[in-house]
């Protein structure tokens, strides 16, 4: 664990966040590098196997936790630090089974958190678009629907928390299930496609993750958005997107 504090604003007079890392894999490393351009400050990194013997004053005096971890540990991970009052973004997939388990913590704890499959503001606007698109061909006949997911051989979950949440949003559309293929090839960040076919013609829906940096920077926008709330409940980032700048 190591933790740091410097200022309590940026240059231009903006408060600075203080947060608390945990996981320092290569998501923990691409929000640490970015943070102070996003007006945070990383004031603790912490491994999954600390989390244990977590105190308050371990934590540094985050206001807000990010965690990207493992599956097996996300909920208990939560769970510690939702027990001490600190509000949580988790990002890590593979445990979608036990989200009412955190949200029933929250309740518990009367602590938010925030979780997401995916941090990507696109990605937001993906999963919109083929909901509408889904809806739109719900009476065409023709075109058969699925879902294809790309990433790096070292992502463990397959279908990932993104093609989940995707096939849901289609599901919701077209009134029916769709398969959804995975893929873990080389150093992908993460790609997504929605596929429609029919005989004579296809229609795409793509979204390809170019860097990292753009989970980074949305987990970081969401850590910032829930230090303001008030009312403990579990937030999706449909509710970051759906606020305003100014709130």
């Amino acid at each position: 664990m190591t933790s740091d504090r410097t200022s309590d604003r940026t240059t231009d007079g903006t408060p600075v966040l203080p947060v608390a890392l945990v996981g320092m894999g290569k998501m923990g490393r691409a929000i640490d590098a970015l943070a102070i351009e996003r007006r945070c400050e990383v004031v603790a990194r912490l491994g999954a196997d600390e989390m244990d013997s977590m105190t308050r004053e371990a934590l540094g005096g985050a206001r807000v936790a990010i965690e990207f971890t493992r599956p097996e540990a996300a909920l208990s991970n939560a769970r510690t630090l939702l027990a001490l009052g600190c509000p949580i973004v988790v990002g890590t997939t593979g445990w979608t089974a036990h989200l009412a388990d955190l949200e029933a913590a929250v309740r518990e704890t009367g602590t938010p958190a925030l979780w997401a499959p995916n941090f990507s503001v696109g990605v937001q606007l993906f999963l919109a678009f083929a909901e509408d698109a889904a809806r739109r061909l719900r009476e065409v006949d023709g075109f058969d629907t699925h879902v294809v997911e790309t990433h790096h051989t070292a992502k463990k979950d397959a279908p990932s928390g993104t093609g989940i949440a995707i096939a849901e949003r289609l599901a919701a559309g077209l009134g029916h299930q769709v398969p959804v293929s995975s893929v873990r090839v080389g150093s992908v960040p993460g790609t997504h496609e929605v596929i429609f076919d029919a005989p004579f013609e296809q229609i795409k829906l793509v979204h390809e993750a170019r860097d990292r940096r753009v989970f980074a920077d949305g987990a970081l926008t969401a850590a910032r958005w829930l230090s303001r709330q008030t009312t403990p409940a579990l937030y999706t980032m449909r509710d970051v997107l759906r606020a305003t700048p100014s709130t």
